[in-house]
């Protein structure tokens, strides 16, 4: 990049999905690329699902930099409720009727600012791959940002080897991707894959734009997914940038928890002995029936492992016969070896030197975040790819230890308390092969984002290609 480039005022606009786990990352993105160009400005397109509440930004964070703006979209009608029998086929149906309001925005980002700088990219969410058309119609490059891994992107280009109505089946052999080293089962696979009331044919039109993009920036390492990395890297496929770990290390506080119960968390955990607590926490929309929230505490309970739990919905002493073991809470309180909570600061309880473990849904940034700070996991996915995740995790990498890599959120399959207690043993095992690699893979993913790591060099390329647009 020469330095008449690097003076140069450009601008980006994201187009993230209003999920917690998405925005985080857009966000993350935008810091981490205005601080590598301080000429570079970012408008974010904030938006929100039709009759979901606002989403809990701290937009005060944001106020202090002049270089990152944040503009909310209108609102939009509800998608047929026909629609909710396909959670992908509802969000595909939201962004695309957020199209003209997106292309009207930026009309007037243009109209309204005679010194408005020259937009030298979108950068768009997995899901809002449709702006893509926006981007064509107004002569801005559109580059897709995945906010998990490369993996995933060579299931989505797969897709294009099928056809839009060969939706996946139980009975379907076991799939080959290119840079996988094995064939991974149908289990595995996200449930909107064998969704036939739109859920397949939404990702599969997703798919097909991804590579009209002029680039695909993704939030991982390639120490890490290197092999997918060549795989993909075919002359077929826009050039992908590994650029992370992308993470909320200042771990921006959550508008629904006061002070006081962060406090109460974090004391907590620095009366306990170093890495002795294992960390539950299922992200955002992981909840448990009754059933499965009850074999989950059993097996708490019989391994006598110091916990923290992030649970949705904490029971009372009202409800507690309904959703855990009887006298749960009050053994808890007297042993002083557990604690629940409704929502738990999860960068700085992974980061605390109490903790040994992670019972975790496998979410990519949960994922990354145990990486970053060395801490194992044991494996529950609940719903997206997140079985994928397990699976590699587990199968391929070794970097997990392995409770289900095939379970699902509403799952009449029990995980009983039993199969729960050995694997939180084996958790929490100092000694287990996995801890080790866990360290090694944190000093990895630290070392890439570093100034001359593989993570420093393929976001200084990604800004290089954007400004020579």
């Amino acid at each position: 990049m020469t330095m008449s480039d690097m003076k140069m005022k450009t601008e980006l606009i994201f187009i993230p999905l209003p999920a917690s786990g998405h925005m985080a990352s857009a966000l993350e993105l935008a810091q981490l690329l205005i601080n590598l160009n301080n000429n570079l400005s970012i408008t974010i397109l904030c938006s929100k699902f039709p009759n979901a509440p606002s989403h809990s930004l701290n937009r005060s964070i944001y106020a202090s930099q002049p270089q990152i703006k944040l503009i909310d979209l209108p609102e939009v009608e509800p998608p047929s409720q026909e629609l909710v029998k396909s959670v992908e086929h509802y969000i595909l149906t939201f962004i695309e009727s957020l199209v003209p309001h997106v292309k009207a925005t930026i009309q007037n980002i243009f109209s309204s600012d005679s010194d408005q700088n020259p937009v030298v990219g979108l950068v768009l969410d997995f899901f809002s791959v449709p702006m893509i058309d926006v981007g064509n119609e107004l002569g801005i490059p559109s580059y897709l940002f995945m906010t998990t891994n490369v993996g995933l992107l060579g299931l989505m280009l797969y897709l294009q080897k099928r056809q839009i109505e060969d939706v996946f089946s139980d009975s379907d052999p076991e799939l080959l991707i290119p840079g996988f080293p094995t064939p991974f089962p149908q289990s595995v696979l996200p449930n909107g894959f064998f969704n036939k009331d739109g859920g397949y044919v939404a990702y599969y039109k997703l798919a097909e734009r991804f590579r009209e993009t002029r680039g695909i920036i993704v939030n991982t390492f390639s120490e890490l997914e290197h092999d997918v990395i060549d795989a993909l890297s075919d002359g077929h496929t826009p050039p992908i940038y590994a650029i992370g770990p992308v993470i909320d290390l200042k771990g921006h506080p959550n508008l629904s928890l006061d002070q006081a119960k962060h406090d109460l968390i974090l004391n907590w955990l620095d009366k306990q002995p170093d890495s002795s607590v294992v960390f539950l926490c299922f992200g955002s929309w992981g909840t448990f029936d009754p059933s499965q929230t009850r074999e989950i505490a059993l097996g708490l309970q019989r391994s006598g492992i110091r916990f923290l739990w992030a649970l949705r919905f904490p029971p009372t002493a009202d409800t507690e016969e309904k959703i855990l073991p009887e006298g749960f809470l009050l053994w808890m309180e007297q042993e002083g070896r557990g604690m629940m909570c409704e929502w738990a600061p999860q960068v700085e309880v992974l980061a605390h030197k109490a903790i040994g473990g992670f019972m975790s849904h496998c979410g990519w940034n949960s994922i990354l975040e145990s990486f970053w700070f060395g801490v194992p996991i044991l494996t529950l996915p609940m719903y997206a790819e997140q079985q994928l995740n397990a699976f590699r995790m587990v199968r391929e990498w070794g970097l997990s230890m392995e409770l289900r890599v095939d379970y699902r959120k509403g799952s009449s399959s029990l995980v009983m308390a039993e199969e729960i207690e050995k694997g939180l043993k084996h958790l929490m095992d100092r000694d287990n092969v996995v801890h080790k690699k866990v360290q090694e893979m944190k000093e990895m993913a630290r070392k890439a984002v570093l100034s001359g790591g593989s993570s420093f060099i393929s976001i200084r390329k990604l800004v290089d290609d954007m400004m020579s647009s």
